[in-house]
């Protein structure tokens, strides 16, 4: 094995697409970075992007790599691709998008008409299971797709999430790994790999086995780079493109979290909690783990939708003095928000937040709405910003002690990733409610490192995922909770923020029932 082997990988997140360069140590030697414009909506409540679009910044993100390393290609092994999850595609048989993708942020309903027959029916009607199985129906972007645009959803050859469509413009051919199969399709959560025949999925969701891709496990080769991906890239044709996953799945892997004893969690647009373990274990009833980037392995995941969203939501609605300021000192912005953040005392005064932007699908329910509680005289934008980041932070250790309650395993560790984890504030806070050491990866882009792992063991790099784990993994900074503030949050978690959902409920009922918001 040569120390001067490079793996590639490719993330396409929702706001930027990053090509990542790493070495077997698991040190980033080289990046391309381009900010992506998230979505556009055409109809309020839609998020759609042109798929082309995704492939045009992949590519200028790739030639950003190259004039920044100047590195000998040659020495390259193989490519591993991560990606958002549940953005949805389109295609006709040369892999030609008909339509926008729909992204995983799209709140576009399709109508709901009669039961789920057979014997299902019979069992979700017994197991009081209908109205979750009617929500996976409507929120499946396919069948919105069949009823309002028939035409077009005749002439599809295959239903593609980003990650396949990616992979079949890198290798030509339609396959994708199974562990990025995070989406409202008829995935076998279970068994990992697309439901059988007799599934009550296929009734449920408007698309045929033959559209769909065909799966792979992390670590499988998927196919090799073709000559027009490797001009429109660069990468060297013929490389092998490794089979990796989903980008929380790899975020979890890169940060080292494969024991169910330590927990990840992902300060990202979507904020969530995730441990790794052998066995399938549904946290929340009917909600399935994820597949993990590590073959016949689950993420149990809690997810908070908008979760770091709010953060971006809050430097666009009141963080025009700092983003002004940063850029005229020449500085990240995040340095400045923590200076925000640490201007106000743990627990905000009393400003509590519960970060249920948008609404979930058991706990919390359909009706479920944000809530900022506690306002007073004293408080400040500065507050606000720092009760954002301790309702997150609340709401990810809710999904914590449900994991530990339906596991039976306690969470000793954590280990933050994601963009939210370059605040040293939003970690110092997180060990703080936590009551546990809070751990940054010694390298920022974690899910991309995760990619890269995946691509190290496929290609017989390192003999299994332990020891690929062990040399490319590490932690770096470590943020232990403070006392005083570990009790004043304690209180707040347990007296107040434990109870806001249970209390708010009927309120958010009357809301959704009176304004129709949200439908």
């Amino acid at each position: 094995m040569s120390e001067q082997s490079y793996l590639l990988a490719i993330d396409n997140g929702t706001q930027s697409v990053r090509v990542l360069l790493f070495d077997l140590a698991g040190n980033l030697v080289g990046k391309g970075k381009v900010e992506l414009e998230a979505y556009y909506s055409t109809q309020p409540g839609w998020a759609e992007q042109d798929p082309e679009y995704y492939w045009a910044k992949l590519g200028e993100a790739c030639q950003q790599l190259w004039a920044q390393t100047g590195i000998d290609r040659s020495l390259i092994r193989g490519v591993s691709l991560t990606t958002q999850r549940g953005t949805v595609i389109h295609v006709d048989a040369e892999g030609r998008p008909l339509r926008p993708a729909i992204l995983w942020l799209d709140q576009r309903r399709a109508e709901v008409e009669g039961h789920i027959k057979g014997p299902w029916g019979w069992l979700f009607k017994l197991a009081g299971a209908e109205g979750a199985v009617d929500y996976f129906r409507s929120q499946a972007e396919v069948n919105w797709v069949a009823q309002q645009q028939p035409e077009l959803h005749a002439a599809t050859h295959k239903v593609l999430l980003l990650s396949g469509f990616l992979t079949h413009r890198l290798c030509g051919r339609f396959v994708d790994s199974l562990a990025c199969s995070v989406a409202y399709l008829p995935f076998d959560y279970k068994r990992l790999k697309w439901a059988a025949p007799r599934d009550w999925k296929w009734q449920a969701v408007e698309v045929r086995p033959e559209q769909l891709p065909e799966l792979f496990k992390p670590g499988e080769k998927l196919g090799a780079i073709s000559a027009e991906a490797s001009r429109h890239t660069g990468i060297p044709e013929g490389l092998p493109l490794i089979a990796a996953g989903a980008d929380k799945a790899c975020e979890a892997l890169g940060a080292g979290a494969i024991e169910p004893s330590v927990a990840c969690l992902s300060y990202g647009t979507t904020a969530t909690i995730n441990t790794t373990r052998s066995r399938y274990l549904e946290t929340i009833p009917l909600i399935p783990p994820y597949p993990a980037a590590i073959p016949d392995h689950f993420n149990t995941e809690v997810m908070i939708y908008r979760g770091f969203w709010m953060v971006s939501w809050f430097k666009r609605e009141f963080g025009l003095r700092e983003m002004q300021r940063a850029s005229e000192l020449g500085v990240e912005p995040e340095a400045l928000f923590d200076e925000l953040v640490n201007q106000v005392p743990p627990g905000s005064m009393g400003l509590m937040l519960q970060p249920y932007w948008t609404p979930g699908i058991r706990e919390p329910g359909l009706e479920a709405k944000g809530a900022v509680i506690g306002f007073g005289d004293v408080h400040t934008r500065a507050h606000l910003y720092r009760a954002i980041l301790e309702g997150l932070a609340y709401a990810l250790r809710q999904g914590k002690e449900r994991i530990e309650k339906r596991s039976g395993t306690r969470i000793e560790r954590l280990r933050v990733a994601g963009g939210g984890s370059q605040s040293d504030a939003a970690m110092q806070l997180t060990a703080d409610i936590f009551g546990l050491p809070a751990e940054r990866p010694h390298v920022y882009e974690a899910s991309g490192l995760g990619a890269a792992i995946d691509c190290a063991v496929g290609l017989g790099l390192f003999p299994d995922f332990a020891s690929a784990i062990a040399a490319m993994t590490r932690v770096g900074q470590v943020f232990q909770p403070r006392a005083e503030a570990q009790r004043t949050y304690e209180r707040l978690y347990r007296e107040v923020y434990q109870r806001m959902y249970r209390q708010l409920k009927p309120l958010y009922q009357s809301i959704r029932e009176i304004t129709g918001y949200p439908a």
